[in-house]
């Protein structure tokens, strides 16, 4: 049992970790276009941050989070998702009183006991931006039109924005009222927890995965019936601005997102197959709800790594390959060591990737192993090489060589790539 890993985790090494470090690169490429800044926030934080901000109803904290008491015999749990987190975070680090708003990303591991399945597992890991401090629509238009890039640049071709507006609290009261006399005359065939949720927060019947429920709430009551002024004036200008910059969407009344701390807005990037690659929305009751002395409007989304990479090899998509030695710098003898190390450090230092051997091979060894590199070029420097200051460079796709000094070979490598 020491040699496997937990059920829903995984390694990260080779090709995985290399698509993942692209995945990570351009994220980071355009946030700082994006003029976001990054946070990183403990793995754990107080269970009562996430009962109050992800909200005790939902699935998430009724079922899936890893609490446990730590030896203070305070109750902690893994992060679960990384917003209330980075919320917590601002408002603790006094954050709003810097000129507003605040834009933050995060790569961050987030826990979930669930079953896991083809791009989710329990201990994953999670892209999020989180823009605080304005209510105005644009600031949802930038999240969705940096999502829709991303997607673009990796090379997705399967994903279709979906968007929704759930109200906000003073017009969520009488759609739950609806709601619930809706779903009052369905309850002996509500599942459990569906029954339950009814009375707390109907709203998360909405979004019980259990087919027979799903069935129910097909014929629900939907929250875009029930907007306020200023929830449908907000979604209407949300709309006008998608359209306007050509992004293409489709109202999705089903959308209502897992978490409690939504409001107003709602979107999700869906692939043909009803696949979530990214969902976020608009939260401008979760800095209140965690601190009540703050009311600040806000909206983010979270994406997962491991899902990404999964609709990457789902639709063949094929990204940059990790780039190979330009040089595989040989050693014969131990007199030789420190000579052959000389330009591999040069070259290193210049930023080139040069590999060298490391387990006393023989020649004919190491030019194997720099095969199964795909080095691009080969030398190698022995006794001889040493006492006549020259060697053979080999290009490894050509087999032309090129004697040089040994001063010479780093600058001729360089001059090669460049």
């Amino acid at each position: 049992m020491i040699t496997q890993r937990p059920k829903g985790t995984q390694d990260w090494f080779g090709e995985n970790m290399h698509k993942r470090t692209i995945v990570e690169a351009l994220a980071r490429k355009l946030c700082k276009a994006y003029n976001i800044k990054e946070v990183i926030t403990p793995a754990f934080e107080h269970t009562e941050l996430f009962l109050r901000g992800v909200g005790e109803t939902t699935d998430v904290v009724q079922k899936e989070m890893y609490t446990f008491k730590d030896k203070g015999d305070r109750s902690i749990t893994l992060k679960p998702e990384g917003t209330a987190g980075a919320i917590r975070a601002y408002l603790e680090n006094n954050l709003y009183a810097e000129p507003q708003p605040i834009k933050m990303f995060y790569f961050t591991q987030a826990f979930r006991y669930e079953q896991p399945q083809s791009g989710r597992f329990r201990q994953h890991h999670q892209f999020g931006v989180e823009f605080v401090g304005s209510k105005s629509p644009l600031a949802e238009v930038e999240l969705i039109t940096l999502i829709t890039t991303f997607i673009k640049e990796l090379g997705l071709k399967d994903a279709k924005l979906h968007i929704n507006s759930i109200g906000c609290k003073s017009c969520r009261k009488t759609y739950n009222d609806a709601l619930l006399s809706y779903l009052k005359k369905h309850e002996g065939e509500l599942c459990s927890t569906c029954r339950e949720r009814m009375q707390k927060n109907p709203l998360r019947v909405i979004d019980c995965k259990v087919p027979s429920c799903k069935e129910i709430v097909k014929d629900a009551p939907r929250t875009i019936e029930y907007l306020d002024e200023e929830c449908r004036d907000h979604f209407e200008e949300l709309k006008r601005l998608l359209t306007e910059l050509e992004i293409p969407f489709e109202i999705d009344t089903g959308i209502v997102r897992g978490l409690d701390y939504y409001t107003k807005t709602v979107f999700e990037f869906v692939n043909e197959d009803g696949f979530t690659l990214c969902g976020g929305g608009r939260y401008d009751g979760l800095v209140h709800e965690i601190e009540e002395k703050q009311d600040i409007p806000s909206v983010g989304f979270g994406m997962g790594i491991e899902r990404i990479l999964y609709f990457l090899d789902k639709e063949n998509v094929a990204l940059e390959p990790e780039p190979t030695p330009e040089l595989y710098v040989g050693v014969l003898g131990a007199e030789a060591k420190a000579s052959a190390y000389k330009i591999v450090t040069k070259l290193r230092n210049a930023g080139v990737v040069v590999e060298t051997d490391y387990l006393d091979r023989s020649v004919k060894a190491q030019m194997k192993y720099a095969n199964k590199l795909g080095a691009k070029n080969t030398v190698i420097i022995g006794a001889d090489e040493i006492a006549n200051n020259k060697a053979n460079v080999k290009n490894m796709g050509t087999g032309e060589q090129t004697e040089l000094s040994l001063d010479e070979i780093a600058d001729y490598i360089l001059k090669q790539k460049n």
